[in-house]
């Protein structure tokens, strides 16, 4: 995970966008979180207050969809290092935190495919809580929400790396494969070549995890 850390903390650092023009407030808060939000932490409180910075942004604008969007993000990537550190029993709690904000962002920007990957990677914490027991509801309703999302925005990347996720992490005995894995990692780099996003604050996350499986295979 070293590898990785320092992947996307070399993209945070080039991941910078000059303007001619000048920025809008709302911009100006954005940005400097917005660039670094790939970035881990340094301990599971620092998902919380990056949501919390996220949240009152959106509270104080009131019509914009990016605050809420990226205060669920980063508690499912608290989620996510949850999972990572075999604390499966705060998952339900978590995601349920994030499902909050994912509401939020959906009553201002409905028909949002990067909202519907939100919904597929929360459902993904909640179904890992007990794989057994939760694949005929969670994990159907995390396909779901993904195969919307291919609906609303075919080329987006982010769909890509999902879909990567599930082929190398899931066992070969139910249908994953890591190499298939690996070559949806590649395809979605090559995604992000042509996809233009419609802000400056939009997702554009994604690009150093594809690598960092991509050096793994290596």
């Amino acid at each position: 995970m070293k590898t990785l850390q320092k992947t996307i903390l070399a993209l945070a650092i080039t991941f910078t966008t000059t303007y001619s023009f000048a920025q809008t407030a709302y911009e100006k808060a954005m940005l400097p979180k917005v660039q670094t939000i790939e970035m881990p932490k340094a301990n599971l409180d620092d998902y919380n207050a990056q949501a919390n910075d996220f949240a009152r942004i959106g509270d104080k604008e009131k019509t914009l969809w990016q605050p809420y969007y990226y205060a669920a993000f980063s508690i499912i990537k608290k989620g996510r290092t949850l999972m990572q550190q075999n604390q499966l029993s705060q998952l339900d709690d978590v995601a349920k935190e994030a499902q909050n904000y994912i509401d939020k962002a959906e009553a201002l920007s409905p028909n949002n495919a990067e909202i519907f990957i939100l919904k597929k990677m929360n459902h993904g914490l909640k179904m890992i809580v007990n794989p057994m027991e939760r694949w005929q509801t969670e994990g159907q309703a995390a396909q779901v929400a993904l195969n919307e999302a291919k609906k609303l925005d075919p080329e987006n990347p982010r769909i890509t790396i999902m879909e990567a996720e599930d082929l190398y992490f899931t066992p070969e005995q139910f249908g994953g494969n890591k190499q298939k894995g690996i070559e949806l990692f590649k395809k979605s780099l090559e995604q992000f070549k042509t996809y233009k996003t419609k802000s400056s604050v939009d997702p554009n996350w994604g690009q150093g995890e594809a690598n960092y499986f991509i050096s793994q295979a290596k």
